[in-house]
């Protein structure tokens, strides 16, 4: 019976070892990072990268923005919240340049409130990471302002604010014997200030070497990383609500990083615009997304952070000037507007003219799904993906046919599901050109009306010279989208095509 019971104990005791001898098993089985590195294959289309767009440096958009935020988030820097909000409250005062003495007197009483990485059991303060990232973004932009940034609260702000520095990069969660990989955002932010740090220190005469990046393994380590995102993407696609926290940093070290470190954040920064804009249309954004399972209620096609930074931007544009105040994520889109990056041409092109048609598929690499997106002229389809189980944190979405209008809301366009109410059973990745198919159901908004039809089929126009071809039956939904057809006549040919139910099947 004794040994019965040393069994019993040393197993669990052996498994959590067997475990945790394998990084990419633990962080797999406890954690939310990238586990493999199994590059993809080659893309065969370029990232666009060329600029020639004379931007505005100024917008009423985000002048609005600070102005309007200003009274209310006074309040937070005065009660010294200790939470992400307060950085951005100050980062806020100081670009509307209002009540400096008072925010600098603040900052100046601050200390830190956490510790960096992810929070959990053995790291409860975890995610003050979140405040490091403004903080950085304050000290350089107001580094060469004195009049706005006091001498003395700079200061404070490096020797007692910015509480990471020196080297050892760590992608690790904390107190897990680096076992375990932390969650993207939390890597970006925490090693990004970290190396921010180190290499303003050393710009600025502290020649520490443990503030030197091309040394202390800071510069290789951030490179290592954005090479990464570059090969395979942001492991939290899309994410809900992580996306903006890995945007951010990216910002910070696309303005302020080396040379080598500017490039490749730059690259990952378009890398991700051309992603948006392929996958939107018109503002509207509604992909399959990594992190968290309990956003997938969300109905917004509008409410991701991805589309708070490009309409941020846009404010900029000479021609398009967008002046539209976003849903959500005031904040997020405060840190946009702070930044100079701005999207390349074609980025900007494509987001509202699909006039050249493309069929395209972005892998994400193990244990994920792709976004597949079919576009032409006045239309988009955006497939909604598939969970891959509930280790893979990925949240299916319907497949949803965008058309050149103002929709807001998942019930404003048409869309395809997967059968039954549990998103985690989906398989919404059934879109080719022009073509979308489902197990499950196809909605139709009433604003659609049926202008052909016979036993199989029903047609739809939704546009001047566009129509829509129907069929749904049991476990199976299929969409067509047909161009400058006559309806009767589409529906007679599709029917006379696809004549036996059992082979649309």
């Amino acid at each position: 019976m004794k040994s019965k019971k040393w069994i019993l104990f040393l197993l669990p005791v052996l498994v959590m070892v067997g475990i945790f001898a394998h990084k990419p098993n633990a962080t797999y089985l406890l954690g939310e990072a990238r586990w493999r590195y199994d590059k993809l294959p080659e893309s065969n289309i370029e990232v666009p990268t060329e600029r020639t767009i004379q931007w505005n440096s100024e917008s009423e958009f985000a002048t609005r923005l600070i102005q309007e935020e200003l009274k209310r988030e006074v309040a937070k820097v005065w009660d010294k919240d200790k939470k992400s909000g307060s950085p951005k409250a100050i980062l806020r005062q100081f670009l509307a340049e209002e009540n400096i003495p008072e925010v600098n007197r603040l900052m100046q009483e601050m200390q830190p409130w956490g510790t960096s990485g992810s929070a959990w059991l053995l790291n409860p303060n975890g995610g003050y990471n979140f405040a490091l990232t403004p903080f950085t973004t304050i000290l350089y932009l107001f580094d060469d302002k004195p009049d706005i940034l006091y001498p003395a609260t700079k200061k404070h702000l490096l020797e007692v604010l910015l509480i990471n520095e020196g080297g050892d990069f760590s992608d690790a969660v904390p107190n897990m014997l680096g076992r375990v990989k932390d969650s993207e955002n939390h890597i970006l932010m925490a090693q990004g200030s970290k190396y921010l740090k180190n290499h303003y220190m050393w710009l600025h005469g502290k020649r520490d070497k443990k503030y030197n990046n091309l040394t202390n393994g800071m510069e290789e380590g951030i490179l290592n990383l954005l090479n990464e995102h570059k090969e395979l993407g942001l492991y939290e696609f899309n994410s809900v609500p992580y996306s903006a926290y890995a945007i951010t940093p990216l910002l910070n070290l696309e303005a302020f990083g080396s040379d080598a470190v500017q490039k490749s954040a730059l690259d990952v920064l378009d890398y991700i615009c051309f992603t948006y804009a392929l996958g939107s249309y018109n503002f509207k954004y509604y992909p399959p997304f990594r992190r968290r399972l309990d956003r997938h209620k969300t109905t917004s096609l509008s409410k991701d952070y991805e589309t708070v930074f490009m309409k941020s931007w846009l404010s900029f544009h000479p021609e398009i000037n967008y002046n539209t105040p976003v849903k959500n994520g005031n904040n997020h889109a405060m840190m946009a507007v702070a930044f100079p990056y701005r999207p390349a041409d074609k980025v900007v092109d494509l987001i509202f003219d699909k006039s050249q048609e493309y069929f395209v598929k972005l892998g994400h690499g193990v244990k994920s799904c792709p976004e597949i997106y079919s576009a032409g002229a006045g239309y988009l389809l955006s497939a909604g993906g598939a969970n891959q189980g509930k280790w893979s944190i990925i949240v299916a979405r319907p497949t949803c046919l965008f058309l050149d209008d103002d929709a807001e809301e998942i019930t404003d366009v048409i869309h395809l599901k997967g059968k039954g109410k549990n998103f985690m059973k989906w398989n919404d990745t059934g879109v080719y050109k022009d073509f979308a198919c489902t197990n499950g159901t196809i909605f139709i908004p009433e604003k659609y009306k049926i202008v052909a039809e016979n036993k199989l089929w029903k047609i739809y126009n939704v546009d001047e010279n566009l129509s829509v071809a129907v069929h749904s039956s049991n476990n199976l939904s299929i969409l067509s989208i047909c161009k400058n057809q006559n309806p009767k006549t589409l529906a007679s040919n599709l029917l006379e095509n696809n004549s036996e139910i059992n082979k649309l099947h």
